[in-house]
């Protein structure tokens, strides 16, 4: 099983984290910008953030085999927020980054008209540059934010398949499927959607456009949601070349329209569920910082 684990926070993960993910069969992901768990203290913030997704972050995940993508945005919770507005006047400088793969997260939390202007500008900024938009749908009132969503999204004039809409369930997955965007559920222990519930999702409406995450924030929440997903379907008597379409080609067909994907040959790797992530080289740095601690018995003089 290989695994594009499409809307993952590896920021808010360890390297024991990325350890399990390799071993499971997780290959590359994409990491979304989202807010930190408390109000920021100023727009500056954000670009050490930023900064730190298209480097720092590429950088630990390729330490343990991962390929790390990101999209890049003003997320609908600090949309509220009117000291987090300058964000987007410095945004376009990062959506032309290699690795950034979509605007997103962008969308609704709360549903209010400051969130609605900003999902509108990021609308706007993913059609001057050519790319897909992550779409994040509110907690609460999900089946008005989502559809409010979509008549956004078609006023807007950027084309459904490039518009992956997330966080569904079984009362909104049918109007987006009508829409033609793509549609994203995250697996979660206690909330949101878990895997058998998507199993029979998977079973009812088929495989077209489905994109499966963990979301794996800073909440309780399972990095291999993913990896078990697959083997949810499996049991449920889904094939093979059924799971690697909905955990690999899925993922791939959509950040792909970005032309930034960084990614290997993609041929299965049959170690994938066997073999321990690459050591981190003890030599590698990133502005001089290692995520090596002490010293290794393997490296050891």
């Amino acid at each position: 099983m290989r695994i594009f684990d499409p809307h993952i926070h590896m920021t808010s993960r360890t390297t024991d984290d990325y350890e399990a993910m390799y071993a499971a069969g997780v290959r590359a992901v994409t990491e979304p910008s989202f807010w930190l768990g408390q109000p920021r203290t100023g727009p500056g913030s954000f670009r050490d953030y930023f900064d730190a997704l298209v480097g720092w972050e590429r950088f630990r995940a390729a330490q343990f085999g991962i390929r790390h993508h990101c999209t890049i945005a003003l997320n609908p919770k600090e949309a509220n927020d009117p000291d987090c507005r300058p964000v987007l006047d410095f945004l376009p400088r990062y959506l032309a980054k290699d690795g950034v793969v979509a605007v997103g997260e962008t969308g609704f939390d709360s549903m209010t008209d400051e969130e609605e202007e900003v999902f509108r500008r990021h609308l706007g900024l993913a059609d001057e540059h050519g790319l897909p938009v992550l779409v994040h749908t509110p907690h609460r009132d999900k089946a008005a934010g989502t559809r409010r969503t979509l008549e956004l999204v078609a006023a807007s004039g950027l084309p459904p398949e490039r518009v992956l809409v997330d966080h569904l369930n079984e009362t909104t997955v049918a109007m987006v499927a009508d829409s033609g965007c793509w549609m994203g559920f995250s697996i979660y222990p206690d909330t949101k959607m878990d895997e058998h519930r998507m199993v029979r999702i998977l079973a009812e409406r088929g495989l077209d456009r489905m994109i499966v995450n963990s979301a794996a924030d800073w909440g309780r929440s399972d990095p291999l949601k993913t990896a078990r997903t697959g083997e949810a379907m499996r049991r449920a008597g889904f094939t093979e070349d059924d799971v690697d379409r909905v955990l690999w080609r899925n993922p791939v067909e959509f950040y792909g329209q970005s032309g930034r994907l960084l990614l290997d040959d993609g041929e299965p790797d049959t170690t994938a569920g066997t073999a321990p992530a690459p050591s981190p080289s003890p030599s590698a740095t990133f502005a001089g910082n290692s995520v090596l601690r002490g010293t290794r018995p393997d490296t050891a003089a």
